[in-house]
């Protein structure tokens, strides 16, 4: 069972933010919705948008965001099975920056 995703998401201006995050929580499973615009440009925003709850569907979650004209560029983060495992830095994290 997914209990989180993070996406990256081109959406349109329409619909806004506020109605794309409330119609992906009314989706069952879901727990929460947060989404993050990072660029705007005169036809689309990008967007991340990051779901959390207990048995997300990602099919459900990529019907609804097509339904409202956005499209998935990538996922980023995906969390499952019985409790989500935090990303942990590492020596090797720190080396691969330098």
């Amino acid at each position: 069972m997914i209990r989180r995703l993070v996406l990256d998401v081109l959406k349109p201006h329409k619909p806004s933010v506020v109605e794309l995050s409330e119609a992906l929580s009314h989706l069952e499973g879901v727990e929460g919705v947060n989404i993050i615009i990072y660029e705007i440009d005169q036809q689309v925003e990008n967007a991340k948008v990051i779901i959390a709850g207990n048995s997300i569907s990602f099919e459900d979650i990529k019907k609804k965001l097509e339904e409202m004209g956005s499209t998935i560029h990538s996922v980023d983060e995906v969390a499952a099975g019985k409790r989500i495992v935090e990303e942990v830095r590492t020596p090797q994290d720190r080396s691969a920056r330098m």
